[in-house]
């Protein structure tokens, strides 16, 4: 076994994840746990501070409802999201969310975050539901506050430290392994209750950024699916795992094209500059009721440009210059036009330097002028988040004081007993974003409280030298064989893990409908993806890592693994094509309101996967 030293450490409540729902988990954790006399412990395996989907910076928060101002409904906000999911979600949580989401946003606000403001003091909105802000520190100012919470309250966040897996007493959550990624540590979490809270997943699929753009993507790339493989190993049941989402982005760099669209006014065109939205709305309606809404849901925006692009019209582009123009024309004279267009270019680019830095170098080092030329966007490949316009992650109980059929224990609790998770972690409750995965992660560290309080036993974790022999053993089969080829890369007896990885995304790619397939795909070629999948399973064994950075990429190509199978077998499940834009299956291709108008949730037990219909329910209406 690798010469890790074992460190045990015992707490109440264990917050597994760096991003902003466990920010959101200290904080509120830190207050509730203190007051009880519990103890709560963080852990990332990143630094906190430049931790999660959010570690780049954001040009705007996503979810804001201004209800107590009269700016929004509650009731608007939930029907918006049921409607650009094509019909699925959860109206409890999402409603739950959307109560409690200005709280965290004022909270931002009292940390220090500039959100921008008119003459009358009011958030300047870039939509409906989007307020602007600089960003490029806003993880840094809520991780902030978070540290300050748990140090106040005596508690310790451990950085670098890589949650591998669940460990269970039962039915309930006991715990979690992992170890350092700079330390000679492996390390045993025991406690009462755990907020797995860990993001969602990329690279399962083949990027469109290969050779030296490789690891570029719009969602994190250290982001591995460890939410999905956590719960899915403890047992738990999971949802919308089919629902994977696409941005559509500026090529290559992947920048943001939402304040384009919002704040900008701009269109997105053919390039022969036909307006797609314009020219194949009449594709919407065989995606009544949902493709005839406001705003179009996002999976068809993409469908009508991908239409075009297999008609042979693309690239596509963002009309950049003309919307810089049309907002400047409505300045009174000549000097009053230019000082505008100068505050729009400025704008412009600091919509990338707050959030996606690599955009604003490719467009210099491609000699783009927002304001003089447009610029080609694309749909990028498939990611696996819970909380913007995807919805695959554990399915979670209901809120205690809402009527509804979801509900089995303490608020977003999965149905593992005392295992709690928020932000990508959680299904069914998509476009909570930043905001609202912090607000989620407040509101289920507070629910783990009380779990703890009725249940204030320390379950037990077993064998601990299985758990290390487990999580160790690609390193010791790399000692074990390495010296018997004359080149470690290449050895019958174990796999790398980036090759692993090359190997998962090629499956992905080929068969379950990511970019090279033009996001297309059947049953047929989901059924070899599942045979691919179960031969790469098995060489999951094979694994073998160098050092403790490459164990990491070893678990993390796992936890990638298991999302795969999770994806591709409920895709199979769902006979229909209800996301056009974000898959199409081509052998059923059209929307089955009658069958397929459900959630469908899956469950791995006792090596096999159960999969099973929930109804839909309309809570308001």
């Amino acid at each position: 076994m690798a010469n890790f030293e074992t460190v045990e450490v015992t707490t109440d409540l264990l917050i597994c994840g760096g991003g902003m729902a466990a920010a959101g988990a200290a904080v509120e954790a830190a207050y509730w746990a203190k007051k009880n006399g519990l103890k709560v412990t963080l852990v990332d395996k990143a630094a906190f501070d430049r931790s999660g989907a959010v570690a780049m910076g954001l040009s705007a928060i996503n979810e804001y409802i201004g209800y107590a101002a009269g700016d929004n409904s509650l009731a608007d906000y939930v029907n918006y999201v049921k409607q650009d999911l094509m019909g699925i979600a959860r109206d409890d949580l999402v409603y739950n969310i959307a109560r409690h989401v200005d709280s965290s946003v004022h909270l931002f606000e009292k940390w220090g975050l500039p959100i921008w403001t008119d003459e009358n003091g009011k958030y300047v909105r870039e939509g409906r539901w989007q307020i602007m802000i600089n960003g490029e520190s806003y993880k840094v100012i809520v991780a902030e506050a978070a540290k300050n919470a748990m140090n106040e309250a005596g508690f310790e966040i451990l950085e670098r430290v890589f949650i591998v897996g669940p460990i269970m007493d039962g039915e309930r959550v006991a715990g979690a392994y992992g170890f350092s990624t700079r330390e000679n540590k492996f390390y045993v979490f025991k406690a009462k209750a755990v907020c797995a809270m860990m993001g969602g997943a990329v690279h399962v699929f083949r990027p469109r950024s290969v050779g030296e753009g490789l690891g570029r993507s719009w969602y994190p790339p250290f982001n591995s699916g460890s939410s999905a493989y956590f719960t899915i190993q403890a047992g738990a049941e999971m949802t919308c795992q089919e629902i994977r989402f696409i941005p559509v982005r500026f090529k290559d760099a992947y920048g943001p094209v939402g304040a384009w669209f919002l704040l900008f006014k701009s269109r997105a065109t053919s390039a022969t500059g036909g307006e797609y939205m314009v020219e194949r709305k009449a594709e919407l309606q065989n995606w009544a009721p949902y493709g005839l809404v406001k705003p179009i849901p996002a999976n068809l925006r993409n469908y009508l440009g991908m239409l075009d692009t297999d008609a042979g019209l693309g690239p596509l582009y963002m009309e950049t210059a003309e919307a810089i123009q049309k907002l400047a024309a409505a300045a009174p004279d000549e000097k009053a036009f230019k000082k505008k267009m100068k505050s729009l270019e400025a704008e412009a680019w600091e919509d990338f330097l707050d959030m996606t830095v690599s955009q604003a170098i490719l467009w210099a080092a491609s000699n783009i002028y927002p304001e003089k030329s447009r610029s080609e966007i694309a749909a990028c490949e498939p990611y696996f988040i819970g909380s913007h316009s995807g919805g695959s992650g554990a399915w979670v109980s209901g809120p205690e004081d809402l009527e509804t059929p979801y509900k089995w224990g303490y608020g977003n609790m999965t149905t593992v007993q005392g295992l709690f998770s928020a932000g990508d972690g959680t299904g069914a409750s998509s476009h909570k974003f930043s905001s609202g995965s912090h607000a989620e992660g407040r509101y289920a560290a507070k629910q783990a409280v009380r779990f703890i309080l009725d249940n204030n036993s320390q379950p037990s974790v077993g064998d601990v030298d299985a758990l290390k022999a487990k999580c160790m053993a690609p390193m010791d089969r790399f000692e074990q064989f390495k010296g018997m080829t004359t080149d470690p890369e290449i050895n019958p007896n174990y796999i790398r893990p980036m090759s692993f990885m090359f190997r998962l995304q090629k499956i992905m790619d080929e068969y379950a409908g990511g970019v090279v397939s033009a996001f297309k795909t059947s049953k047929a070629l989901l059924e070899r993806g599942i045979e691919l999948l179960d031969m790469l399973k098995e060489d999951a064994e094979k694994l073998a890592a160098e050092d403790s950075y490459e164990l990491e990429r070893c678990w993390e190509n796992t936890h990638r693994m298991w999302q795969a199978e999770a994806h591709v077998r409920t895709i199979l499940f769902r006979e229909e094509t209800r996301w056009p834009g974000y898959y199409f299956r081509a052998d059923t291709p059209k929307m089955d309101e009658a069958n397929w108008k459900c959630f469908v949730n899956c469950t791995f037990k006792d090596g096999e996967w159960k999969f099973e219909k929930k109804e839909v329910v309309d809570l308001l209406g």
